[in-house]
């Protein structure tokens, strides 16, 4: 979702903002901008809508002198995509980007109104723009105006506030949406992901809820919600920024599928110890905390709550552990009871989700046991505000339709699942079984791919199709959401999924030879109830493709397809079966000619609710 990038510094700065911009490409956008500004306060300000490139080219035709600026991708909220309602927003000398929601912008655009003020936009982001001209001309320095404008803004925002007359520095405020301050040499920047940064610096600051900072050349002056004065500790970026190049891949989809092996043996380094499970990284005390777990809720969004949904399957089988698993934005605005002994478990790619950072919060003040992450950002608000953590170690993953992040998310999910086990009294044997699983499912995976020619084929019969249906069973249902999530997200197929017994309970008034039905179908205890079901569907004349185990003993015939894959353990299957649903998606969409990476409407960070 929207991007910030801004600095100050000596040199000229627009090529350091556009190409800050390009990195955050990947969280979704409609439109950009950027305003620099001199040492004799001389602004330029550009804004496009569309692709960062074409703010790219327009910079190319135009003069950009200037140490300070800030620069912006919008996901539209507040207005539609149009260069009027682009970032940054100006109000006579001051200029301001934002993202978030301003949740009180109507009473706020009045006031204003009111007081002589004339909107340009349609957006919530104008009304600060405003404010802070308007409370600069009530006297005080820059960092003193924002700290009075705050108070009277409602919702989530990061913001950065330049005022043209005096380029030496910049204002920003972080409530609800990250943002991090990058550390050079004579010159500071800010971000709303450190990935924006990279090409200037490794050393970060991240703020924290309620802080405001001034950054100049030279100094980073943090004062947090009281106005105190605060320290924040820097931190030397280790992140990899390894997505300036799709190699021999035509998306970043496709590529970021195609690490999965890679990304899973990244996963599991180091987590294994004489065929257990080893969680040290988590600290001396975690095991104390762990083995008081008597009940697991987890809280998650899109992909990830499906994540939560297999878990769920894991927790109570292998650990015996109940659990729990909820959509963070309901979770947050309904009053629920909390189960003695319960560990909250949130699970964010990015680490920012805003609904899932606000279920955590909301958590501190309902006596859950604690609190433990499962993400893939290290530095990012959801790791540092929870209890203990866990990193997947997928790596940057840029497309918007998540892949690595999901099958990495469910091997530490298990891993998890394994300690907790164990500290409660599991077998000894089940997590030798989950350790041999997770060992063998790279080599599984990577076996798997080398069948992708067969799945692409596949999707010549989705050419024309409107809507799908997905089945699956047990700990295959969650997999078959996901499925039907990646299909609807990048090929805008309507798409479903339901778990497979209860097809007769409704669904099956919608199978027709116009409705292709996918089946997940591994070689389980499960198997002969799916067969059951895929009859009922085939009795209907309905269209199967049934990715199954080579062992399972289904045939290809008229009005089914069979796509054989290779055998995996039973523990790990979710994980592997999640990979022939990600290709199908990715080929289907190719078909359609939709764009893979960044699908209409969709934004990779949700940072708002």
């Amino acid at each position: 979702m929207c991007g910030i990038v801004g600095a100050v510094a000596q040199r000229d700065i627009a090529e350091i903002l556009l190409e800050g911009l390009r990195r955050l490409e990947y969280r979704g956008y409609d439109s950009a901008g950027l305003a620099v500004v001199d040492t004799e306060g001389n602004v330029s300000r550009l804004r496009r809508v569309g692709k960062v490139q074409k703010l790219v080219e327009a910079a190319d035709q135009h003069t950009l002198h200037g140490g300070t600026g800030i620069a912006h991708t919008r996901w539209a909220t507040h207005g539609e995509p149009t260069e009027a309602n682009a970032h940054p927003h100006v109000s006579d000398y001051i200029t301001v980007v934002h993202n978030g929601i301003i949740e009180n912008h109507e009473p706020l655009r009045e006031l204003l109104i009111e007081r002589g003020y004339h909107f340009n936009s349609e957006t919530d982001t104008e009304v600060i723009a405003h404010l802070v001209h308007w409370e600069q001309k009530q006297g005080g320095t820059l960092l003193d105006v924002v700290q009075r404008v705050i108070p009277q803004l409602r919702g989530a925002y990061g913001t950065v506030v330049m005022d043209n007359r005096d380029p030496s520095l910049l204002v920003a405020a972080r409530s609800g949406s990250p943002l991090v301050i990058g550390r050079g040499v004579g010159e500071n920047f800010i971000a709303s992901d450190q990935l924006a940064l990279l090409p200037v610096t490794r050393r970060f600051i991240f703020l924290e809820e309620g802080d405001v900072v001034e950054v100049t050349r030279r100094t980073v002056s943090i004062f947090d919600k009281q106005g105190n004065a605060a320290e924040r500790p820097e931190i030397e970026s280790q992140v990899q920024y390894d997505a300036g190049d799709k190699g021999v891949y035509r998306h970043y989809m496709q590529k970021e599928i195609f690490e999965q092996p890679v990304a899973l043996k990244n996963t599991l380094e180091g987590r294994f110890s004489h065929g257990q499970i080893n969680l040290s990284e988590l600290g001396p005390r975690a095991d104390e905390l762990l083995a008081k777990v008597q009940h697991v809720q987890i809280i998650a969004c899109g992909t990830s709550y499906h994540s939560g949904m297999v878990a769920r399957y894991w927790f109570e089988a292998l650990a015996g552990v109940p659990c729990d698993v909820e959509i963070a934005s309901e979770f947050r605005y309904r009053k629920s009871a909390v189960r003695p002994g319960s560990l909250i478990v949130t699970l964010s790619q990015s680490g920012e989700t805003a609904d899932t950072l606000a279920a955590l919060r909301l958590s501190k003040e309902l006596g859950y046991l604690g609190s433990l992450a499962v993400c893939n950002v290290a530095g990012s608000s959801l790791v540092r505000e929870s209890d203990l953590a866990l990193m997947t170690k997928a790596g940057t993953e840029i497309g918007v339709a998540s892949t690595k992040a999901f099958t990495t998310q469910l091997a530490v999910l298990l891993m998890l699942v394994a300690r907790i086990g164990r500290l409660q009294g599991m077998a000894e044997s089940v997590e030798h079984e989950i350790v041999h699983g997770l060992q063998a499912l790279p080599a599984r995976i990577e076996q798997m791919l080398s069948l992708d020619k067969n799945i692409e084929a596949l999707a010549e019969g989705f050419s024309d199709k409107h809507h799908a249906l997905f089945l699956g069973r047990g700990d295959q249902y969650p997999i078959a959401m996901e499925g039907a999530l990646k299909l609807k997200e990048i090929s805008y197929i309507h798409a479903e999924a339901y778990a497979a017994g209860e097809l007769k309970h409704g669904p099956l008034a919608l199978i027709d030879a116009d409705m292709p039905v996918i089946v997940v179908a591994p070689n389980n205890e499960l198997l002969e109830k799916l067969k059951s079901n895929i009859e009922e569907v085939r009795a209907r004349g309905g269209q199967l493709y049934v990715f199954a185990d080579q062992d399972a003993g289904f045939v290809s015939s008229e009005g089914m397809t069979i796509i054989p894959l290779p055998h995996v353990e039973e523990i790990v299957a979710p994980i592997f079966y999640t990979v022939p649903l990600q290709l199908l998606s990715y080929y289907v969409a190719l078909i359609k000619g939709t764009d893979v990476d960044q699908p209409r409407n969709l934004a990779k960070s949700v940072t708002v609710e």
